[in-house]
């Protein structure tokens, strides 16, 4: 849903353009450099969204897991008639511990920010024996990592059993619910590739609400349609907003697809647009931007 802002639109050296009021959280999608060589300020909205886009991805991961986008697609064919009864029908895995409150339950982020440990937070009561993140120390080490004090003080004040930092094909194996919440750019362009996707369990569940380039779509198409995970709920896709009906994902039962709406609530757009607004006068007055990437 939104377009990438390259160099064209920004004019030459000495333009009269000098700040701008960007509404959104991540900035991979603008050349940095076009407004860094002009001079051009750069102001963003941080923190607004946190809670929009946490509560977003537990959707996500209720629907995904839960099979609920083919259940609605299901009674909007009006095929509800002809399904029957069965007593596995429609099923999906339990989210966290289980009936019995005693199953282990790992899940793992891709990038561990704010909006991450919110959504952890948000996770936290149906029971989650463990907590993986993969950040920029801990994504290419050969072993997990031990947890760090805040871990320790995160898992106190969540009670989860454990949390730590992890490689990536740790996580991919080991985790029951992946969620993909690390910003976008060539580092971490198709961090979620075949090899992540072979290693993942057949029940595990993939969540994506950052940025689409992140997951290779082709081989999440092939992952989904061969069985090697469960299912994946993505708020983000690969060259949206282009995704047709015609689009290998949107054939697919298992895979939940929603049009890049992690903080369209009033309350945050409202907040967004508030704080960008304050980029912007503040940076025509010459006063200090709260909120300005450094470039």
């Amino acid at each position: 849903m939104i377009n990438t802002l390259r160099s064209v639109g920004y004019g030459t050296s000495g333009t009269l353009l000098n700040i701008h009021a960007h509404i959104y959280l991540l900035v991979d999608h603008i050349e940095t450099s076009a407004l860094k060589a002009r001079g051009i300020k750069l102001g963003f909205t941080p923190d607004v969204l946190t809670f929009a886009v946490a509560d977003l991805t537990v959707l996500l991961v209720l629907m995904a897991t839960r099979n609920a986008g083919e259940a609605v697609s299901l009674v909007k064919a009006g095929k509800w008639p002809e399904l029957g009864f069965s007593p596995f029908l429609l099923c999906g895995p339990q989210i966290g511990s289980g009936v019995y409150g005693t199953k282990p339950y790992t899940v793992g982020f891709i990038g561990f920010g704010r909006i991450a440990k919110m959504a952890l937070k948000r996770l936290s009561p149906y029971g989650i024996s463990r907590c993986l993140y993969a950040n920029r120390r801990s994504a290419k080490a050969s072993n997990p990592l031990g947890s760090t004090e805040e871990d320790t003080a995160l898992a106190r004040e969540m009670n989860i059993g454990l949390v730590h930092g992890a490689p990536l094909p740790y996580i991919a194996a080991e985790s029951d619910l992946v969620i993909v919440l690390a910003p976008g750019g060539p580092e971490t362009h198709h961090i979620v590739d075949e090899g992540f996707l072979r290693k993942m369990k057949p029940t595990a569940v993939l969540v994506n609400t950052s940025r689409g380039t992140l997951v290779d779509t082709d081989a999440l198409v092939e992952a989904l349609q061969e069985n090697w995970i469960w299912s994946a709920g993505l708020d983000v896709v690969e060259g949206e907003p282009n995704i047709t009906a015609d689009h290998p994902l949107l054939q697919l039962p298992r895979a939940v697809i929603l049009p890049h709406i992690g903080s369209a609530t009033v309350d945050t757009r409202e907040a967004m647009a508030r704080l960008a607004v304050e980029n912007l006068i503040n940076g025509l007055k010459g006063d200090r931007i709260e909120h300005q990437v450094s470039l």
